[in-house]
């Protein structure tokens, strides 16, 4: 399959943890959709210490892995919001 595009679009939205409503980073998202992944390379700041877990609570809001043959970030559902 083919890997996600690189520059990606130019479109950036905040990504804060549901629970505590932190910011987690923000990230150049494509279409309008729910935020399902996250494509590491897309992540233009990025405000967690340990990946995956949110600084402030320590909740853990997503799962490292491959999507496509890109690292990603998969969302837990109900864990994160976007703005």
């Amino acid at each position: 399959m083919a890997k996600p595009n690189k520059k990606g679009p130019s479109r950036t939205v905040d990504v804060f943890c549901a629970k505590c409503k932190a910011q987690l980073f923000k990230y150049r998202k494509g279409g309008k959709g729910a935020l399902i992944k996250c494509f590491k390379e897309r992540i233009v700041e990025d405000n967690t210490k340990i990946p995956c877990t949110c600084p402030e609570c320590g909740q853990i809001f997503a799962r490292d892995t491959l999507v496509r043959g890109a690292p990603a970030f998969k969302m837990v559902g109900g864990k994160v919001t976007f703005k």
